[in-house]
Formats: C-alpha cells, sequence, structure tokens
C-alpha cells in the first residue's frame, strides 16, 4: 500500500486521462503531461488547461525536457504556458534541468536559473501563484539512460534552485515550495536520494510502470 501522507500525482497521455482517473485511488491525482499557453482558438491538436480540467485533472507538467528539446519550447513558451495553467486553476509541476554538454560545461546553475526566470518574468513574484507550483528538477542526461545524478549532484542542484527562489521570490516560498528530482528515478537508488533536506519528492518515468514504484511513493 502507498504510504497516505505522500501525495501522488499520475500523469498520463491526453487520450487516456479520463480513462486513468476512474482507476484511480481517490487520494491521487491527475495531471495532463503538457497543454497549451492559451484555453481557446484555432491551435489544431493542441490540448487546452480547460480540457484537462474538464477530465479531472488538477495537475498539468510543464517544461518537460521532451517538449522543450524534441518540440522546441521556448523558455519563454513554458512560461506562458505556466501562466495560462495557473490562471485556469491548475497546479503545475515545472520541469527544469541542463543537457549533458551543459553540465560538463560548468552550466548547470545558469540553465536552471534561467528557465526559472522565463516564468517570474510571466507571472511575476507572487507567492499565491508559486505556491501552486512543484519545481522537478531533471538533468536530461538522466531521462530513461540509466544515469542517475549522484545524491551530492541532486542536493547541490536542489540548494540552488532554492536558493534561487529565496532570492527572487521569498524567502517563504522557498521554504515552503517542493522540488522534486526526476531522471531515472527507480527502487534501488530512491531511499538514498529521499533522505537528502532539499529533495522533496521524484517525478517518475519509467519506473512509474512497474510495482516498483510503490516502493518509490513509500521511501519519502
Amino acid at each position: 500500500h502507498a504510504n497516505q501522507q505522500v501525495e501522488v500525482v499520475v500523469g498520463a497521455p491526453a487520450a487516456y486521462l479520463d480513462y486513468t482517473g476512474s482507476l484511480l485511488p481517490p487520494t491521487w491525482f491527475l495531471a495532463g503531461q503538457n497543454c497549451y499557453k492559451v484555453n481557446s482558438g484555432a491551435f489544431t491538436g493542441e490540448t487546452s488547461a480547460t480540457m484537462l480540467k474538464d477530465v479531472g485533472a488538477k495537475w498539468v507538467i510543464l517544461g518537460h525536457s521532451e517538449r522543450r528539446h524534441v518540440f522546441g519550447e521556448s523558455d519563454s513558451l513554458v512560461g506562458e504556458k505556466v501562466q495560462c495553467a495557473l490562471t485556469s486553476g491548475l497546479k503545475v509541476i515545472l520541469c527544469i534541468g541542463e543537457k549533458l554538454d551543459e553540465r560538463e560545461a560548468g552550466k548547470t546553475d545558469e540553465v536552471n536559473k534561467r528557465q526559472l526566470e522565463a516564468v517570474r518574468a510571466v507571472i511575476g513574484q507572487d507567492a499565491k501563484a508559486w505556491g501552486e507550483i512543484v519545481i522537478a528538477y531533471e538533468p536530461v542526461w538522466a531521462i530513461g539512460t540509466g544515469k542517475t545524478a549522484s545524491p551530492s549532484e541532486a542536493q547541490e542542484a536542489h540548494v540552488k534552485v532554492r536558493r534561487w527562489v529565496k532570492d527572487s521570490i521569498g524567502a517563504d516560498v522557498a521554504n515552503s515550495i517542493r522540488i522534486i528530482y526526476g531522471g531515472s528515478v527507480n527502487e534501488g537508488n530512491c531511499k538514498e536520494l529521499a533522505k537528502l533536506g532539499d529533495i522533496d519528492g521524484f517525478l517518475v518515468g519509467g519506473a512509474s510502470l512497474k510495482k516498483d514504484f510503490i516502493s518509490i511513493v513509500n521511501s519519502q
């Protein structure tokens, strides 16, 4: 059984959101994997925040590395999407993170700050808005590769993200905001990562499709 003290959000493909929602335990929440920056208009094939709400989603994942690097979504577009989702009443899992060449060039902190600044440029320093956001740090080189940031690498990145929130948004938000880690999280590494002071949870990819997922939930 899953620890009832842990908030579990399941991000399903848009076509299966309604069906997935019908299967979830009542204490688990549904998330879209993406939404567009406006709720109406001629945008064939896009999913709006209001559509996600209509099928019972409470959350949406925005800025995932595949959206940024496969589909070419800019930092500014992600910021606009965040604003639209929040004003539509969805909570946001905001993904940030660096590619391998950026990490090797010592630019992890720079990339994370740039991606966060793009959101702040749109929603400002509104503590209520930031209170509806969970930041997911996902080093792109660790997604689906089997590579994981070492616990010290993950903690260091999270500390710097929280410091940015403190300096740019405010100390109260920095203390309360959840910063979760994503990137090949599995049953074997979750407990060690969960012990770290600035890792507040996980964004789980492939392991969420296995029974090991409950072990990850219960590592918190």
